[in-house]
C-alpha cells in the first residue's frame, strides 16, 4: 500500500499576502509548499514539539568553535567596572 501525501502549493506572492492565514493552516497540521515561477522553493510545515524528557544529542556543534583557554580568566578592570557600575 502506498500512501501519498497531498501538499498544498501556494505562490510566493500569495504566501506573502496571506502569511498569517498560511501559518494558521500550518499550525493546524498542514504542510504548504511555496512556489516561485511554478517551481517549489520552500516548504512550511508544523514543528514537532519536543518530547518530554528528551535530551539533545551531545556534540552537535563539534568542530564549529573552540573555547578559548582564558575563557574563565578574570575580566580586565575596565570591563569589570562597566559590569559593576563603578
Amino acid at each position: 500500500m502506498t500512501i501519498m501525501m497531498v501538499m498544498t502549493k501556494v505562490t510566493l506572492a500569495k504566501a506573502k499576502a496571506g502569511l498569517s492565514a498560511l501559518i494558521d493552516r500550518v499550525e493546524a497540521g498542514e504542510t504548504v509548499a511555496i512556489t516561485r515561477h511554478h517551481r517549489v522553493v520552500a516548504e512550511v510545515r508544523p514543528v514537532r514539539p519536543p518530547q518530554r524528557g528528551a535530551r539533545r544529542p551531545a556534540g552537535l556543534c563539534r568542530g564549529k568553535f573552540r573555547v578559548p583557554t582564558d575563557f574563565d580568566a578574570p575580566l580586565p578592570d575596565d570591563i569589570l567596572r562597566d559590569f559593576e557600575g563603578r
